[in-house]
């Protein structure tokens, strides 16, 4: 198996990085539409994928354990390294904490999870009115649900922060870091 190194990254790591950012920028705008439009018919398709997204995400995280910490294109200023190591936590962490916190939202609020037509989680329904769902554990719903809401905006601010620096090291820097995301040897 290819490994990273100073001038590439393998294939295994452009493959991640990029099903993995992707998603998570298409979910996020899912989200904020489902939200200020009141789209509830998304909900299914979004939880659905979060949670195949939550695997994904824990593989990126395995491989960047036994793959290594990629090595700087350049040299920069102790700040912009510092910045860019927050950002890089701040979106790997992110990753793994929105679905986990939007299934803790879901599952513990009794509405149970389907994943493209397999019942992962069966809804809680009421023996009173089988049409209402009764939460698991109301205030673990409430905090999953929370956490998924204020963590989606640190994503975003991170995703821009992310994008920002790439945008940087290309057209400022200059030193091969947005190629080198590309697929492409520096």
């Amino acid at each position: 198996m290819q490994y990273d190194s100073a001038t590439k990254f393998s294939p295994v790591t452009l493959l991640l990085h990029w099903m993995v950012g992707l998603t998570i920028i298409g979910m996020l705008a899912t989200g904020i539409y489902m939200a200020e439009e009141g789209v509830y018919s998304l909900f299914p398709i979004h939880k659905a994928t979060g949670f195949i997204l939550l695997f994904v995400a824990l593989a990126r995280v395995v491989w960047r354990m036994k793959n290594g910490w990629p090595t700087p294109a350049g040299q920069y200023a102790s700040w912009e390294h510092t910045l860019a190591t927050v950002v890089h936590w701040v979106l790997i962490v992110s990753t793994l904490l929105m679905p986990i916190s939007g299934l803790m939202g879901s599952v513990l609020g009794g509405h149970g999870l389907d994943v493209f037509g397999l019942e992962v989680f069966a809804p809680n329904f009421s023996v009173e009115d089988p049409e209402k769902t009764l939460p698991i554990n109301y205030a673990l719903s409430k905090l999953g649900s929370a956490i998924h809401f204020y963590l989606g905006y640190t994503l975003i601010a991170a995703l821009v922060l992310h994008i920002a620096g790439a945008l940087k090291h290309h057209l400022v820097d200059k030193d091969g870091t947005l190629k080198r995301m590309l697929g492409k040897q520096i």
